[in-house]
């Protein structure tokens, strides 16, 4: 079942509702180590890394199961073992957030060097310099990160040289049981790391700032909060129906987001020649002739996010013109483009630039996804072609999209699992 069908051209129709947010879910059950008590999360997608993560939680110690399809029970451990091991950390990129409240909740922590997409460079370099800054003492050695810490781990002043996501969540969390004020300067301002904020205040923290690039942690003795907690809903999983349905010609209204996190794409769309509606959790995608070609620079958010652009490439692959692709975070996310060169797109790579030359229309190959949004982007792309497209490595899709074949045919995509 490694393989994704669709039969293209069908426009897509109707209501789908939006799943919570990978990226926080992650970071969020990280979290759940700095308590004492037991926690509940909801809205968590059913995803692979989202289970992944679960299992590196339990080999650690805590007790986490699933409660029903979107709700997480969490109960930590009050002694963990302090090692994530290899065989599931290098299936994701997120379990190097472990390194932070691990080390900062009992003093030292051992994680194997993450894994996760093959999109670039990403050093943990600024996690380090966050990490040690509070006191800690951080090594590497054959394929592990270990780190320890003498005592209590320090506030201290932070300035990251990029506003790194994971670096300014790793600092977040190890701050909350430091001694003192912590300032993290240039954070990230990603809605997933005010999600983890907002987290970490629930069961006891004091965190101040998250959203701007100036981020506030007094830190506490412990926490001992509990409760329940709704994760956010997935911005890049509604930004890719957001853009099937444009590729498509199709009219899709989105339940359960929150549209000012959709914004850059948003602006974009319109940009596009397409019809976006925003209500206070929904938001109306309508297609509208003829599309028109754009320019696209990602960013750090508020920017326009990098896990979209792939998924816009393939829509701009059909679109009359010229349209141009500046990519400023993943120097390796343009590999999607051979794959969409097999189904008729023509698009030239430059260094960090993708120059998008729009055709008449893609039509149906087999092609293979080679990381998460590279997947989606092919999903994409399969949707708008004539003919089959047949999309090989869709476990990299299932990294990150909940029951996406089940979503896209209750909008009439002809889409199943080989």
């Amino acid at each position: 079942m490694d393989r994704i069908l669709i039969a293209g051209g069908k426009p897509l129709r109707g209501r789908v509702r939006i799943s919570g947010a990978k990226n926080a879910s992650l970071a969020v059950l990280c979290a759940t180590i700095l308590s004492r008590e037991e926690i509940i999360l909801e809205n968590v997608p059913d995803i692979s890394d989202v289970r992944v993560m679960i299992e590196i939680i339990n080999s650690m110690g805590a007790t986490a199961v699933w409660e029903n399809a979107e709700t997480v029970k969490i109960v930590p451990a009050e002694c963990e073992n302090v090692e994530a091991p290899y065989h599931l950390v290098k299936k994701l990129r997120a379990s190097n957030l472990l390194l932070g409240p691990v080390l900062a909740r009992f003093g030292s922590a051992q994680v194997a060097l993450p894994g996760g997409c093959n999109i670039g460079v990403r050093p943990m370099d600024l996690h380090f310099k966050g990490l040690a800054g509070l006191g800690a003492k951080l090594s590497m050695d054959r394929g592990f990160v270990r780190g320890s810490a003498s005592g209590q781990l320090k506030g201290a002043r932070i300035y990251l040289d990029f506003p790194s996501v994971g670096a300014t969540e790793n600092i977040m969390m190890a701050a909350c049981l430091a001694k003192g004020q912590t300032l993290i300067e240039n954070a990230a301002k990603e809605p997933e790391v005010v999600d983890l904020a907002n987290f970490l205040n629930t069961i006891g923290a004091r965190v101040r700032g998250a959203g701007t690039d100036a981020i506030k942690i007094d830190g506490v003795p412990g926490l001992e909060g509990g409760g329940r907690y709704s994760i956010i809903p997935d911005r890049i999983e509604a930004g890719t129906f957001m853009v099937a349905a444009a590729a498509t010609g199709g009219e899709v209204t989105l339940e359960n987001l929150i549209p000012i996190h959709l914004e850059p794409l948003s602006a974009k769309l319109r940009e596009a020649n397409v019809n976006v509606y925003e209500e206070e959790d929904t938001l109306k995608v309508q297609a509208k002739e003829p599309l028109r070609p754009i320019d696209i620079k990602t960013m750090p958010y508020p920017g326009f996010p990098t896990d979209m652009q792939s998924q816009l490439m393939a829509m701009l692959s059909a679109v009359p013109g010229t349209s141009m692709i500046v990519e400023n975070i993943f120097e390796n996310r343009f590999m999607v483009a051979n794959e969409l060169k097999r189904m008729g797109a023509r698009i030239k790579i430059e260094g960090r630039m993708a120059v998008v030359e729009g055709v008449s229309a893609l039509h149906g190959a087999q092609v293979k996804a080679t990381d998460l949004r590279s997947g989606a982007a092919l999903i994409v792309a399969g949707l708008m072609a004539t003919g089959e497209t047949e999309i090989c490595n869709a476990v990299f899709i299932d990294r990150g999209y909940h029951n996406l074949e089940d979503k896209l045919g209750s909008l009439g995509a002809k889409i199943w699992r080989k």
